[in-house]
C-alpha cells in the first residue's frame, strides 16, 4: 500500500521513488523467517538503502 503512494505520488510531481521490500514469509509454501533471520534482513535492507540513497 505504502509503495503505490509513494509511486503515484512521484508520478504526479515528476519526481522519482523507490522502495526495497524485504519478504518474510511465503504464502504459497508456508516458509517463515525466524524473528532473528527478519531482524539481519532488515539490517541488510536498511545498509542497501542508506547506501543507495547516499549515492544518488
Amino acid at each position: 500500500m505504502e509503495t503505490t503512494a509513494l509511486y503515484t505520488l512521484a508520478a504526479k510531481h515528476g519526481v522519482n521513488a523507490l522502495t526495497i521490500l524485504t519478504v518474510s514469509d511465503h504464502l504459497i509454501t508456508g516458509e517463515e523467517t525466524t524473528a532473528a533471520e527478519r531482524q539481519s534482513t532488515f539490517n541488510d535492507m536498511m545498509i542497501v538503502a542508506l547506501d543507495t540513497a547516499v549515492s544518488l
